[in-house]
């Protein structure tokens, strides 16, 4: 969760669109954006939620309860507000005596941890101006892509850009935006960072944090890219986080998008829905968690690879998930957040993040009515995205 000290460019490139911190300095407060801390009085925590997480001796379960017990005394249960610099815990004594095991975890986990506290990293690379036609005298509804991606990753972003993420006002009266959320690259990899400010002058697209890539740290980068959204995207009208190598069938989802209830779309929160998973156990496994960092079941929650969400969430989203202690995979975590605000997810069986039946992956009158399926190549994506739109093609 440390900060990377590798150097920005000597000669940042600079465009009115985009803002490069230079590394070599450990930027302000006032450097580093943050949104307005939540009112106290004004979060909730739904009683489901209360219900569904167990009080026992996992220390995850423990901090929630003890921050819902702040919250309930009208006491401040935002225990998440340290500099970044200095948000680190590094007493080992004090995490030993609360996780038992804590030397058993492994060296990810325990970073994972030690920078539990940790929520506002520094911005690198930023689009201030990326919604500056979604303000309050725009009447278009708006579509942001929030995609999950590395800094390596510049082929699958291209091929996102290029097709189901190109950006623009579409026929059916939506505008679609594109940005792509970055950590940095670990110290022993090539330095990208020259790549990444071309890259981000030239399409407007990257959003880069000060934060070490990991899959522990999915959750800091989704709750960043909430604090910027509040920032810079407040009227955007609906939010769709996935993955770079996901392939999305942007006219259908837009289609879907424009057939959903008005009475519905203050609530929508809409992928593929896992409803009965547990914490696996085992460590081989990536999803790992150990029973004395968490015992309880999960809450049903869309699946990471691609999930839409009202606009209308963002806020109140924001504000629980201060409440509400980091879980290391990101997207329990938001089914954890949504069920506090007592919001369920809908299931659509046009979202398919554990991919279609291998007979059909082919075909493209099958990909023709879905919405997203997970995981495709960059060259399958641009494939999948010419057939699906050749004048050719009789479904």
């Amino acid at each position: 969760m440390t900060y990377s000290r590798r150097a920005a460019p000597e000669d940042p490139l600079k465009h009115p669109s985009f803002q490069v911190q230079d590394r070599k300095t450990q930027p302000s407060k006032q450097e580093s954006f943050t949104t307005p801390k939540p009112v106290v009085h004004s979060v909730s925590v739904s009683d489901g939620l209360r219900r569904s997480i167990p009080q026992n001796g996992a220390y995850w379960n423990r901090l929630l309860h003890s921050a819902l017990r702040n919250l309930d005394k009208e006491e401040n249960p935002f225990g998440h507000d340290s500099d970044w610099f200095h948000c680190r815990e590094t007493n080992q004594e004090l995490l030993q005596t609360n996780v038992h095991d804590f030397t058993s975890y492994s060296a990810l986990f325990q970073e994972f941890l030690q920078g539990m506290n940790c929520r506002s990293p520094p911005v690198l690379l930023n689009q201030p101006n990326k919604c500056v036609f979604e303000g309050k005298g725009d009447n278009h509804t708006s579509l942001l892509f929030a995609i999950k991606s590395t800094p390596g990753n510049f082929e699958r972003r291209q091929a996102v850009r290029e097709t189901w993420g190109r950006e623009g006002m579409h026929q059916s009266g939506l505008r679609v935006r594109t940005v792509f959320l970055l950590g940095s690259s670990p110290q022993e990899d090539p330095d990208l960072n020259p790549l990444l400010s071309f890259e981000a002058k030239r399409f407007g697209d990257i959003l880069q944090w000060d934060f070490h890539e990991s899959f522990l740290n999915l959750t800091l980068k989704v709750n960043t890219f909430l604090q910027w959204t509040l920032k810079y995207c407040p009227h955007v009208s609906f939010v769709f986080s996935g993955d770079d190598d996901v392939f999305v069938n942007t006219p259908a989802l837009l289609s879907y998008l424009q057939s959903v209830e008005p009475s519905k779309i203050s609530q929508l929160y809409v992928g593929h829905v896992i409803s009965t998973a547990n914490p696996l156990r085992d460590p081989k496994s990536k999803y790992f968690i150990p029973l004395s960092f968490y015992n309880g079941p999960y809450p049903a929650y869309a699946g990471g690879g691609g999930f839409l969400i009202s606009g209308r969430l963002l806020q109140p989203l924001h504000s629980v998930s201060r409440v509400l202690p980091f879980f290391p995979i990101d997207d329990v975590y938001a089914g954890m957040c949504f069920k506090a605000l007592g919001v369920s997810p809908e299931a659509h069986k046009g979202f398919q993040t554990f991919d279609i039946n291998e007979q059909d992956r082919e075909n493209l009158c099958v990909h023709k009515d879905l919405i997203l399926i997970h995981q495709r190549s960059p060259q399958q994506v641009k494939k999948l995205w010419k057939g699906i739109h050749s004048p050719l093609l009789t479904c």
